[in-house]
């Protein structure tokens, strides 16, 4: 569980670093990309890491059928990150669609998986989707004109589909079966 906390408190500060303190993060110019890019793998890394190797504490057993409502979230989840590059009918319309998509990720895994490291991981990210939003609304929004339409929309699905099938595989190469209804 040090792992994963670690890499979670990596995770949270390398996101909110630009948000909570601006100048520091400007002072460093080009190079804090490279900076907070690093953060991030290390702390990707280290939750991978802190996550597979963390004892198996039962908090709640999830229900039986959750499998199914994890797939379809994640679809959502999915299309929600690709709005912003693919600039669909959504573009202009939603504010945060990344952050929405990670906060649907995380309520897709809770809901199969009812351990402690899920519910740090996943908890985890997800209110710090929340939290990042919440400072985000502090500021104006600039609402973004144009994009591809239905074009972008298409596109998306494509991708979204593409993605969740590579997603599916890796998940049953670890032994987790994403297509059954019930996963414990």
């Amino acid at each position: 569980m040090i792992f994963l906390s670690l890499g979670l408190f990596l995770w949270v500060a390398a996101h909110l670093f630009k948000r909570l303190a601006p100048d520091a993060r400007a002072a460093l110019g080009d190079r804090g990309k490279g900076l907070v890019t690093a953060l991030l793998v290390l702390a990707v890394g280290l939750m991978a890491l802190g996550y597979r190797g963390a004892e198996f504490v039962p908090v709640y057993a999830p229900l039986p059928g959750m499998g199914h409502l994890n797939n379809t979230l994640m679809l959502i989840s999915l299309f929600l990150f690709g709005v912003g590059g693919t600039k669909g009918t959504l573009y202009p319309r939603i504010r945060h669609p990344m952050l929405w998509g990670t906060v649907i990720w995380s309520l897709a895994h809770l809901a199969v998986n009812g351990d402690r490291a899920s519910l740090l991981l996943f908890g985890g990210i997800g209110l710090w989707a929340v939290v990042e939003m919440l400072i985000l609304n502090r500021t104006s929004w600039v609402r973004p004109v144009g994009g591809r339409g239905l074009k972008g929309d298409a596109m998306n699905l494509v991708g979204t589909l593409l993605l969740f099938g590579a997603i599916a595989m890796v998940h049953l190469w670890l032994g987790h079966p994403v297509f059954e209804g019930t996963y414990f």
